[in-house]
């Protein structure tokens, strides 16, 4: 028998769907110990929160997330909001007793995110956020190749994250679904948005980061803004680059654009090592590709790994080999390893505390870029 784990989601857009049905998933391909319950979604728009939840079988709205959190029957907090809203959230539910899943990135800043991780780490709640990305299977093995020293000493993290989609100069700031090109809401721009994924999987797998030299670009510098309908300054960055240097003395050069023509979500990453690489696609998120320069001369290559077997990370929880899964699964894996954090009392990872040490990074990017020299990442 499985005890219910009651939800309430605050939030209905691109993240409250992937959630959703991750909650919905999770039980059938996965045997645990507790069972996602809708109970309830949360939004502003009563109307907007009903078709929510009719559409995803929610069992009540509400449309003031501090009721929610109050609510005796909600055992935790989804937090599926713009960025400038994760903190306040979060702190009233630590306050109450909640867990919390937090979109990421964590916070607008470092200083927020210590405070969030301190009440979460005072409170004794379990937390997480969604840096989904390290729950791919292909992503996953790589960790596991790099934690067996397939690779050896570690020389090179490059990884880069690209969009094409704020070309137009008419496209307006702020409001639903605009909020990410409004600095008021989002913090930053493509370094928190897409870079923050990297990083996170970047620290993961090769450790912490100590100093980078970033340079930002706001090609578009001013944007009509869709809450106040007046043309205002743009304070998101819309390109960003960096090189860096992670704590065991590799390098790290990272890049990050809403203006590659022709990119809607280029994620990849290579890493480069004494006795091997990896490189990974999201756009072939089910490969891994792999080379050992210890294989025999005559067959010394780049192998590409399928990974769809039952030994793979995950995998055997699906489909019989040979049968690739999406993007969709790696928020299924995200509540299975949290729910099984639960029941074991290891918590899952990445936590608040994890997401911290991104945003400190983020952070630093935005100091490199603005003070144009090297910037040492706080720890």
């Amino acid at each position: 028998m499985t005890k219910p784990l009651n939800i309430g989601m605050i939030g209905y857009g691109f993240m409250g769907r992937a959630h959703s049905n991750a909650y919905h998933r999770v039980n059938d391909f996965f045997d645990l110990a507790y069972r996602p319950v809708l109970k309830a979604a949360c939004a502003r728009s009563a109307d907007n929160a009903r078709a929510f939840a009719a559409r995803w079988g929610y069992e009540s709205v509400e449309t003031d997330w501090h009721k929610l959190i109050e609510r005796k029957d909600i055992d935790a907090i989804d937090i599926c909001t713009p960025n400038n809203t994760h903190a306040e959230i979060a702190l009233a539910a630590a306050r109450a007793g909640k867990m919390i899943l937090c979109e990421k990135p964590l916070a607008m800043n470092g200083p927020e995110g210590l405070t969030m991780v301190e009440a979460v780490e005072k409170a004794r709640v379990p937390n997480m956020v969604w840096y989904n990305y390290r729950r791919v299977p292909a992503v996953t093995l790589a960790k596991q190749l790099i934690d067996e020293g397939r690779l050896g000493r570690i020389f090179h993290y490059r990884a880069k994250f690209l969009q094409d989609w704020t070309i137009s100069a008419d496209l307006p700031q702020g409001g639903t679904g605009l909020w990410r090109l409004d600095v008021a809401a989002a913090g930053s721009g493509v370094s928190g948005d897409l870079l923050a994924h990297c990083i996170d999987t970047a620290i993961w797998h090769n450790g912490p980061i100590e100093s980078l030299n970033a340079m930002t670009e706001t090609f578009i510098k001013e944007r009509k803004h869709n809450l106040t309908g007046k043309v205002e300054k743009v304070g998101i960055d819309d390109a960003c680059t960096f090189m860096g240097r992670f704590k065991n003395g590799s390098l790290a050069t990272f890049e990050s654009t809403r203006y590659a023509r022709g990119h809607k979500a280029l994620y990849t990453f290579e890493i480069n090592g004494e006795h091997g690489s990896i490189f990974w696609d999201l756009h072939d998120l089910h490969r891994l590709q792999f080379f050992d320069h210890r294989d025999q001369g005559i067959v010394r290559g780049w192998r590409s790994i399928h990974v769809s077997d039952g030994d793979h990370p995950y995998m055997s929880k699906w489909w019989v080999p040979g049968l690739q899964i999406g993007y969709e699964h790696s928020f299924v894996h995200q509540v299975a390893d949290f729910i099984e954090g639960l029941a074991s009392g290891k918590p899952a990872q990445p936590d608040f505390r994890d997401a911290y040490q991104t945003q400190l990074v983020l952070d630093a990017i935005l100091q490199s870029a603005h003070d144009g020299k090297w910037a040492t990442v706080k720890q």
